[in-house]
C-alpha cells in the first residue's frame, strides 16, 4: 500500500473525497438534489409558523380558501421537491457505485498474479460488492438527511430565538446533554459496523472457498468441519448485528425520552407563559413542531458520521487494491515473430517473503524443438512456467528471446505467441465452443473450430454431445472427464495458432486410454512449434531434443534422453523406476 489512510481523519477524509471525486458524479444532479432538500426544508421551516399564526386566529369564518390552497400547495411542493431530491441522489449514488466498481474490475483483471498470491478470493469480492455498497449508502440515504438536519436546527433555533429567546434557552439545554451520549455512541456503532465489514468478507471469502470446491468437500467427508467454519463465521455475524441492535435500541429511545422531556418543559413552561399572556397558543404550537425538527436530525446526524465512518473504512480497502502495482500492459514493441531461442540467463526467483525458488539458472530453448523440464517435485518447473509467461519477474537474471529481453515485447503480444496447456486445463461456466474461443478476439468460423477441435481429437465426443458445441460444461468444465477437458484446452491452444507451446504436466492426471488420445493430439499441436514441456512421466519426454533436469531449484543435467540416462544417477533412478512401471503396465 503506497500510504497508509488511517493517519488521520482528515486523511481518510482526503482519500474518500478523492475516491469520490475520480468516479466523476454529476455536479448538477448533486446540485439540483441538494437545492431541493434545502427547498423542502425551508419550506418546513416556514410551516410552524404558518400554523401558529392559523392556530391563533382558527375561526370558520377566519379560514379563506386562498390559506387551504396555500397550504396545500406548500405541502404537494415539499413532497415534490423531497421525492425528486431523493430520486436525483440515488441516481447520483448508483452511477458512483457503477464507476467505482468498473475502476475495481479493470483494475483486478490486470493485476499480476503475485497479487493474489497474497489475497484471499472472497474478500476481493466484499470489496466489489460490500464496501462500494457502503459507499453508495452513504451518498443516497444519508448525505441529504445530513444537509438538510443542519439546516433544520439552524433555522427552528433562529426562528425559535425569535419567538421566545427565554424558553428556547430552557429547551435547548438539553440537547448537549443528549449529544454527550449520542456521540459515544456513534464511535461504539463505527466500531461494530467495521467489524461486521470485515467479518462478512472472512465470511464470503469461505463460502467462495467451500463451494468452489463443494466435490473435494464432499469426497473428503468434510462437511462437519466445513460447517463448523460457516458457523463460526454466522455466530460471529450475529454477534455483530446483536451488538449493533443494542446501540440502536439505545439510541432510539434516547431520543425519543428527550424529545418527551423537552415536549413536557415547553408544554408546563409554555403554558405558563401563554396564561400570562407571555406567548400565544399558536406560538406555542409552533415551539412544539420547531422541537421535532431540532431533536430528530440528531439521530439522523449519528446514523450519518456512523455511514460515513463505515464509507471511509471501505474506502481504505478499495484504494489499496486500486492502488496496487499492476502488469505493465503497454510498454514495449509488438512481438511480430517468435521463432527464435529462448535464452534463460541466470534466473534467480524467490516468491514475497520466501525461499528461493530458483536459483541461478540457465539454460536454451531452440526454436521449432522440444525442450522437457522434469525433476521431483519442488524443483521449480511450474515456477520457471510462470516466469517465462511473465506472470512473475526474476529477481536476477534475464529471459531473452533471440538478443531481447522478453520484457521489451508488449505483454499481450508476448502472451499472445504462447499456447499454454495445462495439468487441470481449467475451463469457464459456458459452452464448449466458447471455451475453446476463450480469449481469441477474432471472429472464429465454424470450419475453423471443427478443424481445432479434429486435431485435438475432442471432436469425437463433441459430436456425440446431445447439443455439441453448444453444450454447457458447467462451472469450471465439472460436466466433462479429464481427458475430454484437456482436449478442449488443447484445441483452445490449436486456435490461438500460438509459435510457443507451453505443457504443463499436460497428461499425468489422466487414465492410460486417455493419455494415448491427448498424447496424440499434444503431437498434433507440437508440430513446428518452439515446445517447452513439464513432465513427471518420462515417458512422454523420452523423446525430446532437449532435456532439462531440475533439483531444488537448480539444473543438475542437461542432454538427450540416453545422455543423461547414461551420466546422471538421479534421472537413471527416475527412468528405471517410471519407465519399467510403464513396461508391465
Amino acid at each position: 500500500m503506497k500510504q497508509t489512510y488511517t493517519e488521520s481523519k482528515s486523511g481518510n477524509w482526503r482519500a474518500f473525497y478523492q475516491l469520490i471525486k475520480q468516479t466523476k458524479p454529476s455536479k448538477l444532479k448533486i446540485s439540483i438534489a441538494l437545492f431541493m432538500s434545502i427547498a423542502t426544508t425551508l419550506v418546513s421551516l416556514v410551516i410552524p409558523l404558518f400554523t401558529g399564526k392559523f392556530v391563533d386566529s382558527f375561526t370558520l369564518d377566519s379560514i379563506s380558501s386562498g390559506q387551504i390552497i396555500l397550504l396545500v400547495l406548500a405541502f404537494v411542493a415539499q413532497a415534490v421537491a423531497g421525492g425528486l431530491s431523493i430520486y436525483l441522489l440515488n441516481d447520483v449514488g448508483q452511477s458512483i457505485v457503477a464507476a467505482l466498481r468498473d475502476r475495481l474490475w479493470k483494475k483486478l483483471l490486470v493485476l499480476p498474479v503475485a497479487y493474489y498470491d497474497n489475497q484471499r478470493t472472497g474478500e476481493t469480492i466484499s470489496r466489489m460488492t460490500n464496501d462500494t455498497g457502503v459507499v453508495k449508502g452513504l451518498i443516497t440515504d444519508h448525505l441529504t438527511s445530513f444537509f438538510t438536519g443542519i439546516i433544520s436546527i439552524i433555522g427552528s433555533v433562529a426562528v425559535l430565538l425569535y419567538l421566545d429567546w427565554q424558553m428556547t434557552l430552557t429547551m435547548l439545554i438539553t440537547v448537549p446533554l443528549t449529544l454527550l451520549v449520542l456521540i459515544p455512541l456513534g464511535r461504539q456503532m463505527y466500531k461494530i459496523s467495521k467489524g461486521l465489514q470485515d467479518e462478512t468478507a472472512s465470511f464470503t471469502t469461505v463460502m467462495s472457498q467451500v463451494l468452489s470446491e463443494i466435490r473435494l468437500v464432499k469426497a473428503s467427508n468434510a462437511e462437519p468441519h466445513e460447517y463448523a467454519s460457516g458457523k463460526q463465521g454466522i455466530d460471529n455475524l450475529l454477534l455483530f448485528g446483536l451488538k449493533e441492535g443494542r446501540v440502536r435500541a439505545l439510541i432510539g429511545p434516547l431520543i425519543s425520552f428527550v424529545l418527551m422531556v423537552m415536549l413536557v418543559v415547553i408544554m408546563g413552561y409554555g403554558g405558563m407563559r401563554v396564561s400570562s399572556g407571555t406567548l400565544t397558543a399558536g406560538e406555542l404550537v409552533a415551539f412544539i413542531l420547531y422541537l421535532v425538527q431540532i431533536v430528530m436530525p440528531l439521530g439522523q446526524f449519528t446514523q450519518f458520521f456512523t455511514q460515513l465512518q463505515k464509507a471511509m473504512g471501505a474506502t481504505e480497502r478499495i484504494i489499496y487494491t486500486l492502488e496496487a502495482d499492476e502488469e505493465d500492459q503497454l510498454s514495449g514493441r509488438e512481438l511480430e515473430d517468435a521463432r527464435l531461442p529462448i535464452r534463460v540467463e541466470q534466473v534467480t526467483f524467490a516468491y514475497e517473503n520466501g525461499e528461493t525458488i530458483l536459483e541461478d539458472v540457465s539454460f536454451q530453448i531452440e526454436p521449432g524443438k522440444v525442450t522437457a523440464i522434469v525433476g521431483p517435485s519442488g524443483s521449480g518447473k511450474t515456477t520457471m512456467f510462470s516466469l517465462i509467461e511473465r506472470f512473475y519477474q526474476p529477481i536476477n537474471g534475464t529471459i531473452r528471446l533471440g538478443s531481447d529481453p522478453i520484457s521489451n515485447f508488449t505483454l499481450s503480444s508476448w502472451r499472445n505467441k504462447i499456447g499454454y496447456v495445462s495439468q487441470e486445463s481449467p475451463l469457464i461456466g459456458g459452452t464448449i465452443r466458447e471455451n475453446i474461443c476463450y480469449g481469441v478476439s477474432r471472429d472464429v468460423t465454424d470450419e475453423e473450430l471443427r478443424q481445432a477441435a479434429a486435431m485435438a481429437y475432442a471432436d469425437q465426443f463433441i459430436d456425440e454431445l446431445p447439443n455439441g458445441y453448444e453444450t454447457q460444461v458447467g462451472e469450471r468444465g465439472v460436466k466433462l472427464s479429464g481427458g475430454q477437458r484437456q482436449r478442449i484446452g488443447i484445441a483452445r491452444a490449436l486456435l490461438r495458432n500460438p509459435q510457443i507451446l507451453m505443457l504443463d504436466e499436460a497428461t499425468s492426471s489422466l487414465d492410460s486410454k486417455s493419455e494415448i488420445i491427448v498424447q496424440q493430439a499434444l503431437n498434433n499441436l507440437m508440430k513446428g512449434r518452439t515446445t517447452l514441456v513439464i513432465a513427471h512421466r518420462l515417458s512422454t519426454v523420452v523423446d525430446a531434443d532437449q532435456i532439462i533436469f531440475m533439483e531444488k531449484g537448480k539444473i543438475t543435467g542437461r542432454g538427450t534422453h540416453e545422455e543423461l540416462f547414461a551420466t546422471h544417477a538421479m534421472y537413471r533412478e527416475f527412468a528405471i523406476q517410471q519407465l519399467r512401471m510403464y513396461e508391465e503396465v
